[in-house]
């Protein structure tokens, strides 16, 4: 494996982690009585936040317009499309 594709693999291992804690922090909120839909919204409030101070508004609403497409695409769904 080149160092450039062990970068990736831990890249992408890491991200799994991340979307597990997420996950986690969702369901503890749930259980405290908060509401999904107010989570996901704080939630995409929070990283686009972050997004916008790491690469800047340029870079984040190119970023954002593809979002449409890629949602009807399936990227962001749980469930397999048939």
């Amino acid at each position: 494996m080149t160092t450039h594709q062990q970068d990736r693999f831990e890249a992408a291992e890491e991200r799994q982690i991340a979307m597990s804690i997420l996950m986690e922090t969702f369901a503890e909120a749930e259980l405290d009585g908060l509401d999904e839909d107010s989570m996901t919204q704080a939630a995409l409030f929070v990283a686009f936040q972050k997004l916008v101070s790491c690469y800047g508004e340029d870079a984040v609403a190119t970023f954002a317009e593809r979002l449409p497409e890629r949602v009807r695409h399936g990227e962001f769904s749980v469930m397999t499309r048939q």
